[in-house]
């Protein structure tokens, strides 16, 4: 889990990198269409093209266009904010999911999940300081994402007995690769350096590798007790943007990570306990 969030958050530097210079869009479209082709070629050379058949075709759609405009929210949002603040602002991600699961899964939600859930909001809030020099709506993006990634891993749940994961995986590719296919060419620029057309084609890597990490780390543990190494990812963010851009949280910000990151604990232990008595 560590290692697949590690993939993940070295995606995203790379995309906050090429934003500099191309439109995100693009960035997306090469996250994707590379991302499928790598896909494909490993189906292919374990005998697993029948994955692609999927009995959900409505609910595959729908996953890979909250995928979709997850990423779009995210990468844009780096184009402006510094790594570390956008990856922790995502890390409402779970306080959506305990939020939505209660209507959409009829999963409980108790006094405690709900405190912890406005808590994690108002760390969020310490982040971004509405009214202050540094909120542009640029920080609200990452909520946005997290809130597409929360609708997108609920639609998940419900196909989980359903599909193979693998059919899943390369569904929400597939949709997210078609999808900004149709957007890339109204805002495309051909990259003019080999580097920058081989930082594309890793943007489809790091996301291949990083789903399977993903799927393998859930092959060997049950979520409630992979959640926690999520927040790892703040870590990552924070080393990768120091290094990289030469930016790192100022306290307001190490302030609502804390929180946030607490919050989320919190739910994850609350989720596990309730899982043991159950």
């Amino acid at each position: 889990m560590v290692a697949a969030v590690g993939m993940f958050t070295l995606m995203d530097a790379i995309a906050k990198y090429l934003a500099h210079w191309y439109p995100v869009p693009g960035i997306v479209w090469a996250r994707y269409v590379s991302n499928v082709a790598l896909l494909l070629a490993w189906f292919a050379a374990r005998g697993e093209l029948r994955r692609l058949r999927t009995v959900r075709p409505g609910i595959q759609f729908a996953r890979g266009l909250l995928l979709a405009g997850a990423t779009l929210f995210y990468f844009t949002s780096l184009s402006v904010l510094p790594l570390a603040d956008a990856a922790a602002i995502a890390f409402v991600l779970p306080l959506f999911i305990a939020a939505l699961a209660a209507p959409m899964l009829k999963e409980r939600l108790d006094a405690p999940r709900l405190l912890a859930i406005m808590a994690g909001f108002a760390g969020a809030l310490i982040i971004v300081r509405p009214g202050s020099a540094t909120f542009t709506l640029y920080a609200l993006l990452p909520m946005a994402m997290a809130l597409c990634n929360a609708l997108y891993q609920i639609l998940t749940r419900k196909v989980a007995g359903v599909e193979h994961p693998l059919t899943s995986l390369i569904w929400g590719a597939i949709v997210g690769a078609v999808l900004m296919s149709a957007v890339v060419p109204f805002d495309w620029k051909t990259p003019d350096e080999a580097l920058h057309w081989a930082l594309l084609g890793v943007l489809g890597v790091l996301a291949s590798i990083g789903h399977y990490l993903l799927i393998r780390a859930y092959d060997y543990a049950p979520a409630t007790l992979l959640a926690p190494y999520t927040y790892s990812g703040l870590v990552w963010a924070m080393l990768l943007g120091l290094a990289v851009f030469g930016n790192f949280p100022d306290g307001w910000s190490l302030m609502g990570m804390a929180v946030i990151v607490a919050s989320g604990l919190f739910l994850a232990n609350r989720q596990r306990l309730t899982v043991r008595r159950g």
